[in-house]
């Protein structure tokens, strides 16, 4: 079991959580590991207390009153107050540090950013014990999560899986909860590092497949995976099961979903993920597994504000390098590239909003030696998660909406992982079109009388082989 900040944000919520866990293990699921993410906002206001350290301030009394408050809500006791004082007055000292040298380098952003989880896990292993539920705290090196050097964005080793198991198998007691510290690890030469993207979900994911368990739980603040973002569409509705493939595709078009780079270790070992709502327990939430029948369409979602660049070249008829010297532009320029649509002459693709180019940016200096290059702002990307080999079912509801509503697509590219199917449109115009859709394909309210497959299609797809 996985629980993330906004779960843990204070004695009320530890409490929550607790009390979960307890109610879990009397209905016989009993928790291997449970991993936690620091309490609330900590790791914001301990990056914050790194940037006032650099301007000569050093003050962690909000952090301090967060937990020792907590501690006292729950009469934790002396030993705990202590432990967690010393880890508060060793942040002190750090930060006393970071002012006097005026440096905080990776390798000591990640040590601390670690003071977080660190105290969030002793809280909870105290809270459980308190309420008759055996747990113990562990920093997750000392249940062997091994990184690279890589401060920031480290990389778990390959040999730490099987040091994991072990662990668990050997050292710790099966009727005791390990508590452990999400997000963070040690490196071969015993230095703190984060994971950086995945995160905590990553450190779940990791112990989960290396113990082979039945079940990985990442427990947020919704009913599972939506069918799109309920803040656009009230009318959402949650998604029962995804494919690894749909989650990874949903996730890297926006939708607040495990990273892909959380879901490989459970992925590789076919064990699938729940992700669940520690607001509504009781809900089911949605599975991620290895695979899923096809619906027609299982989600929607979008990336707003970004770019549109349209490249062409009539010079390069029939040349050889065409889109090679693209690209090259676009790795010279440290950009990454959302969507493609490509002919022998010409491409068009879209940037994500963090990387802004503009008329004389040197990406457009770079192609403009072969190439006319357009730059439009302000689109966005909607993207149905679909069964492609329907792909005209829903090629044709889509345009046929898009046409009632007056709504132009200026590109479309479908994914090779033949999971996903893209348009580009008018940023303004992106609410309506995910509105109109999510009508048609989940509420049964669509605006066209919807496409209906032959007999025929329907016995092939059902007995296809």
């Amino acid at each position: 079991m996985k629980f993330g900040g906004s779960s843990l944000a204070d004695a009320s919520r530890i409490d929550h959580v607790a009390q979960l866990i307890k109610s879990q293990i009397g209905l016989g699921n009993r928790p291997a590991a449970v991993v936690c993410s620091a309490m609330g906002k900590t790791t914001n206001n301990l990056l914050n207390a790194g940037d006032f350290a650099l301007e000569g301030r050093v003050n962690v009394d909000a952090l301090r009153t967060l937990h020792l408050a907590t501690i006292d809500e729950f009469e934790l006791g002396e030993h705990l107050r202590t432990e967690i004082n010393s880890l508060l007055d060793e942040l002190e000292n750090m930060l006393s540090g970071v002012k006097l040298l005026q440096e905080l380098s990776p390798r000591s952003l990640d040590m601390l950013v670690s003071f977080g989880e660190r105290m969030s896990i002793r809280i909870m292993a105290a809270r459980l014990n308190q309420i008759g539920v055996p747990a113990e705290a562990y920093d997750s090196w000392n249940i062997g999560m091994l990184t690279d050097s890589n401060f920031g964005d480290a990389t778990v080793l390959p040999s730490a899986p099987e040091t994991i198991r072990k662990i668990f198998a050997d050292k710790i007691d099966p009727n005791t909860v390990a508590i452990v510290t999400g997000f963070i690890a040690h490196d071969p030469n015993g230095k703190i590092t984060t994971l950086g993207r995945g995160g905590s979900d990553l450190t779940a994911t990791t112990i989960g497949a290396a113990c082979e368990l039945d079940e990985i739980q990442v427990w947020k603040d919704v009913d599972g995976i939506m069918s799109c973002d309920p803040r656009m569409v009230p009318e959402a509705v949650p998604i029962s099961s995804v494919s690894f493939e749909e989650a990874s595709e949903l996730a890297y078009f926006g939708a607040k979903v495990l990273h892909p780079i959380a879901m490989m270790p459970a992925m590789r070992k076919r064990i699938p993920v729940r992700v669940k709502n520690s607001y509504n327990p009781e809900h089911p939430g949605t599975v991620i597994k290895n695979r899923e029948e096809g619906r027609l369409v299982t989600a929607i979602t979008c990336k707003r504000d970004v770019q549109l660049i349209d490249i062409s070249s009539t010079r390069m008829l029939g040349a050889y390098g065409f889109l090679s010297t693209v690209f090259t532009a676009f790795e010279k320029n440290k950009l990454s590239v959302d969507v493609l649509a490509s002919s022998e002459v010409s491409v068009s693709l879209t940037l994500d909003k963090k990387h802004s180019v503009y008329s004389g940016h040197s990406l457009c200096d770079d192609l403009r030696e072969v190439a006319d290059v357009k730059v439009k702002n302000n689109k966005a990307i909607i993207t149905l998660i679909a069964d492609v080999t329907r792909s005209s079912e829903v090629l044709a509801t889509v345009f046929q909406v898009f046409m009632r509503q007056g709504i132009e697509v200026e590109m479309l590219s479908q994914g090779a992982s033949k999971v996903n199917i893209s348009f580009i449109v008018k940023d303004d115009e992106v609410v309506d079109a995910i509105t109109y859709l999510h009508a048609c394909f989940f509420e049964d309210n669509c605006l066209i009388e919807m496409p209906c497959p032959s007999p025929e299609e329907e016995y092939a797809r059902e007995f296809q082989p």
